[in-house]
């Protein structure tokens, strides 16, 4: 472990709960007494982001969920933040306040020493083997569960894909076939992830943030229950790998080992059901790009995919880039500050909340023409336009934080979509726009009605 690295460590670990309020040379306003602009935030983040961007500029002082602190946007900071040389950015003391009892110690709330140990341990679960070993299980599971889905009536395509990404992660990752639990543990896993948006944090029945908490506890005996059984089997899934892991690693606890497993799962199926409902909501407004890409999986000849075939669906990558510029799940990366630093000749003070806005960059005019319309090619190779800047396209992040899983992700998409657009047509009903919430992740709020029809 570097000195620097330790240092940071131990810096972050001495951060006041409180956060550093003192940001007189930044340009901005706190909204109104005690909320901010928490309401603004919760009903269209880009709205106010955007709103307070061409008020103030691309640094800008704020308070949203009781939080002061200071928003950077644009490619530059992105990288300042993300790339983080001198280790002066926690994660770990930007999201605890948020996530700390729901979704504790995962890897995004690990930080520089503690978080390149466990990185280097969960990302076995990520490499080419392990991908292509997941694509052949993937295969099956996903052409059998969507078979059955109606045609010719409405359906709630949210729904219909959480819980079937739900089952592939748990078989890919924990070596489980869901059956009758699938549906607990779902609710488990939307109640904790709705909690981090709680106002009030008392564990009193029927809030939201007792919700979370009894998805989190639920969660924590599911996964702690099968610890054993998993160091004890020879199964292929991720589960048992982690367990032997932690063995012959040493450091690592079923405590560890349980915080891990439901992040994991939490960040492997939700995140991707934000991308897929986004991509359906996008190719179901577009039936042009729809028919290009049943057409470009239909060349392959083939009933299901090998892991050399995700390359030869160009088309099917340009959509899922462009949709995660248009819709990235998360949309914003917050940071706090172990030490004093200067970006752009603006002191931020040690503890400083520092945000920045994927959403944000993904639409500026500087990089992106015509950021507003769903245009897939500009990700072709003669035209490139995510290539001007190495962080203006940062759905997945960036340095040392940079999501472990942006391959499984695409992977899991390419899948689905293979298998559903060749044996589907999608449409929205008349007139409809899907109602969207922005944060914690995107997400359409109606469930995403939507009619298929037989290919």
């Amino acid at each position: 472990m570097s000195s620097s690295m330790e240092t940071a460590q131990q810096d972050a670990a001495r951060l006041p709960r409180l956060p550093q309020r003192k940001l007189d040379n930044i340009p901005g306003d706190y909204g109104t007494p005690l909320l901010g602009d928490t309401i603004p935030f919760l009903k269209d983040y880009h709205k106010l982001v955007t709103r307070r961007a061409e008020k103030y500029g691309l640094v800008s002082k704020g308070s949203v969920l009781f939080q002061r602190g200071v928003t950077l946007l644009g490619p530059e900071a992105n990288e300042f933040v993300l790339k983080d040389p001198e280790h002066v950015f926690s994660s770990r003391a930007a999201w605890n306040p948020f996530l700390e009892k729901l979704f504790t110690d995962g890897l995004m709330l690990r930080d520089f020493a503690d978080h390149k140990f466990h990185r280097r341990i969960m990302q076995q679960a990520f490499k080419k083997p392990a991908l292509a070993s997941y694509l052949d299980r993937m295969n099956a599971h996903i052409s059998s569960q969507i078979q059955p889905w109606q045609t010719g009536e409405t359906l709630s395509f949210f729904d219909h894909i959480k819980a079937l990404l739900l089952d592939v992660g748990a078989q890919i990752f924990f070596g489980l076939d869901m059956g009758p639990e699938s549906d607990k543990v779902n609710k488990s896993f939307i109640d904790s992830a709705d909690a981090s948006l709680a106002v009030l944090r008392l564990p009193i029945p029927g809030t939201l943030w007792h919700r979370g908490m009894t998805g989190r506890r639920y969660l924590e005996k599911f996964v702690t229950d099968l610890i054993p059984q998993k160091r004890a089997s020879e199964t292929p899934d991720f589960f048992s790998e982690l367990c032997k892991a932690a063995e012959e690693e040493g450091g690592l606890s079923d405590q560890d080992v349980m915080n891990h497993m439901i992040f994991l799962l939490f960040a492997a199926h939700d995140t991707t059901t934000s991308t897929l409902c986004s991509i359906i909501y996008l190719l179901a407004q577009h039936p042009y790009w729809q028919d290009q890409l049943a057409d470009e999986m239909a060349s392959l000849d083939k009933d299901s995919l090998d892991y050399d075939d995700l390359a030869k669906l160009e088309k099917t990558g340009w959509v899922f880039r462009e949709t995660l510029r248009m819709r990235p799940p998360l949309t914003a990366f917050p940071r706090r500050t172990v030490k004093e630093v200067t970006f752009q000749g603006h002191t931020l003070p040690r503890n400083t909340l520092v945000n920045l806005s994927p959403l944000f960059t993904h639409y500026m005019e500087e990089y992106w023409s015509n950021p507003h319309t769903f245009d897939p090619e500009r990700f072709n190779n003669e035209r490139a336009e995510h290539k001007k800047h190495f962080y203006q396209w940062i759905p997945f992040g960036g340095g040392h934080h940079k999501c472990l899983g942006l391959n499984f992700a695409e992977l899991q998409t390419k899948t689905f979509l293979f298998h559903f657009l060749q044996r589907y047509k999608v449409s929205l009903k008349p007139g409809y726009e899907m109602p969207v919430q922005q944060v914690p992740l995107i997400m359409p709020k109606d469930g995403l009605p939507v009619v298929l029809e037989k290919r």
